[in-house]
């Protein structure tokens, strides 16, 4: 990448390219920029108007970006959208709470729900909606947990699934958002307490949640059946991890990579949903933690960024299942 960066994000946007966002380096970044798989060559993009990080990023229906929240030198409540055709930022509507370490999903009637998060006093319950047709936000129900560095998941029927995170003490609590009545209700609770994990839709419309930390980091994983709201123990990685990335490949298997158990991690592995048994891959050329994974329209994995040994990486890779 042309700046290294970490508590970034990266998705791939509808023209096959993948836009990197923001995030720190030894300072708080506001440059983008876009990855070509065709080439494998970064260019810089348009630069947000703030710059931040630990913001969330969500592709809308019309192809354009949303990002809001994170941190500058304060927590943020402004949004903004990015123009993949112009490769430009503009100003879109302010959320109601300034929000960090927050959640956001796309909803099936594609509105953008966020959720929980911090203000730097204490962790949120609240969540909003954006509307991309009035780029307005608006209060919904109120999460019956304040949580942050949690996780959120859209499950098959549409409802929202938020599984952990932090709030003092980390949480093993989950509940559903039901988006026809603006609604929290709580669901089975987590086996383990957790934050800084992951949540991945496998096909079979179950949740795998991975590692994580409630003070000592994890090696476990668990999932979650919606239709009966119950958590299941399922085989336990090869290496306890947090802040690691989890990418659904396309032959259903879930890719593990890097991550921390007080060094950063360069190892990977992968869950196969069939057996339940996770099993080691070739490890990354680069311990990384904090970074992004992305799957490209090619199926192959572009790991980007993160932290190591306290300096930010501006090295990306590739994976090929």
């Amino acid at each position: 990448m042309n700046h290294a960066r970490e508590f970034h994000t990266a998705l791939v946007l509808t023209n096959g390219k993948v836009l990197v966002i923001g995030g720190y380096g030894g300072s708080v970044l506001k440059s983008t920029e876009l990855y070509d798989s065709s080439t494998g060559i970064w260019t810089d993009s348009g630069s947000m108007t703030s710059a931040r990080h630990h913001q969330t990023a969500s592709i809308l229906a019309n192809g354009k970006v949303l990002v809001n929240g994170g941190y500058d030198s304060s927590y943020l409540n402004s949004a903004e959208l990015y123009d993949p055709s112009t490769g430009m930022w503009t100003i879109t509507g302010n959320m109601n709470y300034a929000r960090c370490y927050h959640a956001t999903s796309v909803l099936t009637n594609r509105t953008v729900l966020a959720t929980g998060g911090s203000n730097g006093t204490s962790s949120l319950d609240s969540t909003e909606l954006y509307d991309s047709s009035t780029e307005m936000w608006t209060i919904t129900g109120n999460m019956n947990y304040a949580r942050d560095y949690h996780t959120s998941s859209i499950l098959a029927n549409g409802k929202v699934l938020v599984t952990g995170g932090l709030a003092g003490s980390a949480l093993n609590s989950a509940e559903l958002y039901n988006p026809s009545t603006g609604m929290w209700t709580i669901t089975g609770n987590m086996t383990y307490a957790r934050c800084y994990h992951t949540a991945s839709i496998l096909a079979n419309g179950k949740v795998l949640v991975t590692g994580g930390a409630n003070g000592p980091v994890l090696n476990s994983a668990e999932l979650y059946d919606p239709s009966t709201g119950v958590w299941s123990i399922t085989g336990s990685m090869n290496y306890a991890r947090d802040y690691h990335t989890a990418s659904i490949l396309a032959n259903g298997k879930v890719l593990i990579t890097g991550g921390a158990n007080g060094p950063s991690l360069n190892s990977a592995e992968l869950y196969d949903p069939s057996t339940g048994v996770w099993t080691i891959t070739d490890s990354m050329s680069y311990t990384r933690r904090s970074h992004a994974a992305s799957v490209l329209t090619s199926g192959i994995v572009l790991a980007t960024g993160g932290l190591v040994s306290g300096s930010y990486l501006n090295s990306s890779e590739l994976y090929q299942p």
